[in-house]
């Protein structure tokens, strides 16, 4: 009975080591982080009152907003408000050119938004621009190990409610047009951080009344050409060592060039990654065959 336990005994530790020298070894996993990227021509959000504030429509719509991967083209954009015109479709913006584009590649992402000849229009102005540019443009860049960036191109001068003015960086901009309304502009404004970058050339705080007709009166915020990204993470395979520091084992499906010449090896003959641990249970367990063996025969002997 000794010798039959013995070689039980012998054969279970056998076979287990294989699993064991398995799990003991270090395992691959894959990081993968999405980055993001997005941008926008136009992103409207103003209150429109009509009849002296009896009625209110808000008006909150977009040119070209895409999201990464993605571009755009479309130069015109038209809205539409119950009360305003008849409720006839309106310009809200007409350009040359107003392109949007977002991108995620890898380890980099990228926004840009350009916008060319283009002419800006709130309900109750329906023959008087709020803001005509003749180009404008921005930009935001995260590619991973990178610094984020971000970038706004600006023209010299814009004409806002009829009147030409010079932009300059030194602050917001104001332009008060009597019986019409007032118009402030923030330039160029651009935020970074570790993994993130965001570009807007152009924001404006509209308050327009017409001759204080309270036939359309609004108020709110117009973001011209805004552009945002977030850094990819990386994509790479990462092992994680043993508690002896041993390298990981290669990940399923890796390249055959990859692959150590006693792997390459055991693929050609049908073997697999657990090969070498059965293989080294089955010697084991002859072995403690053998031994029983012996052990029985010298019993009976005595």
């Amino acid at each position: 009975m000794s010798a039959r336990r013995w070689a039980i005994v012998a054969t279970a530790t056998a076979l287990a080591a294989g699993p064991a020298a398995l799990a003991g070894a270090g395992s691959a996993h894959a990081t993968e982080g999405h980055g993001r990227a997005s941008a926008a021509v136009l992103r409207t959000g103003l209150d429109v009152s009509l009849l002296n504030k009896t009625v209110h429509a808000p008006l909150a719509v977009t040119l070209n907003e895409v999201h990464a991967p993605q571009s755009a083209r479309k130069t015109a954009l038209t809205a539409t408000l119950d009360g305003v015109d008849g409720g006839k479709p309106f310009s809200v913006l007409r350009a040359e050119v107003a392109d949007a584009e977002a991108t995620v590649d890898g380890d980099r992402a990228e926004a840009s938004t350009t916008l060319a000849e283009a002419r800006l229009h709130v309900p109750g102005l329906p023959l008087l621009s709020v803001v005509e540019l003749e180009a404008v443009s921005s930009k935001a860049v995260c590619e991973a190990g990178q610094v984020p960036h971000a970038s706004v191109t600006l023209p010299a001068s814009v004409t806002v409610l009829g009147k030409r003015v010079a932009l300059t960086a030194g602050g917001p901009t104001h332009v008060e047009v009597p019986g019409v309304g007032s118009v402030r502009l923030d330039l160029s404004t651009t935020e970074t951080t570790s993994t993130t970058a965001a570009a807007t050339a152009l924001r404006l705080d509209v308050a327009v009344d017409p001759l204080k007709l309270g036939v359309a009166e609004v108020d709110g915020t117009l973001t011209l050409a805004e552009a945002t990204c977030e850094t990819p993470a990386g994509g790479k395979a990462e092992a994680e060592p043993d508690a002896s520091g041993a390298a990981g084992v290669q990940p399923q499906g890796a390249r055959a060039e990859q692959a150590a010449p006693a792997e390459a090896s055991l693929a050609e003959t049908g073997g697999d990654s657990m090969t070498p641990y059965v293989a080294g249970g089955a010697i084991a367990l002859l072995a403690a065959g053998g031994g029983a063996v012996a052990l029985s025969r010298r019993g009976r002997r005595n």
